[in-house]
């Protein structure tokens, strides 16, 4: 059964209610009073069977089925926007576009393909968050979020954009002091600097002699960013093995050297597009990934 014009209506003061925290307010917000609201959510809860929000004197908290009631009501009433845009502008993409990314993903690969994009979809209202958690399009907390790295089993639809290739890199100060690495087991006489979220003893991966080896390395300097792996390369305090995106433009500045590229294993992290699939797929969704497949594939 689609949602009538009660049921839309419920969905808005249901999330009205989540955005302000209260009966009250969100009455004000809508012109309803608080018992109004009162009796819109009763109605939505005796209909649905469930228990939406437990109440207090000081509190409202969502139970597990509100989470999910509130995460459908965003998607619906989020298409029911786009569909109304798309018609009072005309054709093409239109609407409110909720991008997430990672904080050096985003700001180094994706922030610089959106000027083209918006500039190409003026119709399309673009609200982008950079944030290393992880934001769900299935909660509704996004539109489409850009995942760099492996991905989590997920009932969302994922589209591969293209793949960031892995560099081993360091300063050309430190190189001079501690010498260059010709093969990869010298590393193992070196200061690497390492992913915080990794193991204590990393092995990283090169091919030499048509074979694939690993190497453990070790460090006294890890992070929690790629990035900020390449600035601690920068300032000569060790090797670093990040995506090549990260450092980029100290490769290219002579800031910092590629090291042992002839033993690269050739390996690269994926990035993903994760959001709502399905019939009812925003055009400007479908826009956007469209758009950084063909730039970043």
């Amino acid at each position: 059964m689609s949602p009538g014009p009660d049921r839309l209506r419920a969905m808005e003061v249901f999330l009205a209610v989540l955005g302000e925290g209260s009966f009250s307010a969100a009455g004000r917000r809508l012109g309803m009073t608080p018992s109004g609201v009162s009796r819109v959510l009763d109605r939505t809860e005796a209909r649905l069977g469930v228990r939406l929000l437990t109440r207090s004197t000081r509190s409202l908290q969502l139970t597990e089925e509100g989470q999910r009631f509130a995460a459908a009501a965003r998607r619906i009433l989020a298409e029911l926007d786009s569909a109304e845009e798309e018609i009072a502008v005309g054709s093409g993409p239109s609407g409110l576009l909720r991008i997430s990314a990672a904080v050096s993903h985003g700001r180094l690969r994706i922030v610089p393909l959106l000027e083209a994009f918006a500039r190409s979809h003026p119709a399309v209202r673009i609200d982008l968050t950079l944030t290393d958690l992880s934001e769900d399009p299935g909660r509704g907390e996004t539109d489409v979020a850009i995942r760099f790295g492996a991905l989590a089993d997920s009932s969302l639809t994922a589209r591969k954009l293209g793949d960031e290739p892995m560099v081993a890199v360091a300063a050309p100060s430190y190189l001079a002091a501690a010498g260059t690495p010709r093969h990869p087991e010298d590393l193992l006489r070196h200061q690497c600097l390492l992913f915080q979220s990794g193991p204590a003893r990393p092995a990283w991966p090169f091919r030499t002699g048509g074979a694939r080896i690993e190497v453990p390395v070790g460090g006294r300097v890890r992070a929690n960013s790629g990035e900020a792996l390449g600035m601690l390369a920068v300032a000569g305090l060790g090797i670093a093995r990040v995506a090549r995106f990260a450092v980029e433009e100290d490769l290219r500045a002579g800031r910092l050297r590629e090291v042992l590229g002839d033993c690269s294993a050739g390996d690269a992290h994926p990035v993903h597009a994760l959001f709502v699939g399905g019939p009812a797929l925003p055009g400007r969704v479908r826009a956007l990934v469209d758009f950084l497949a063909e730039r970043m594939g």
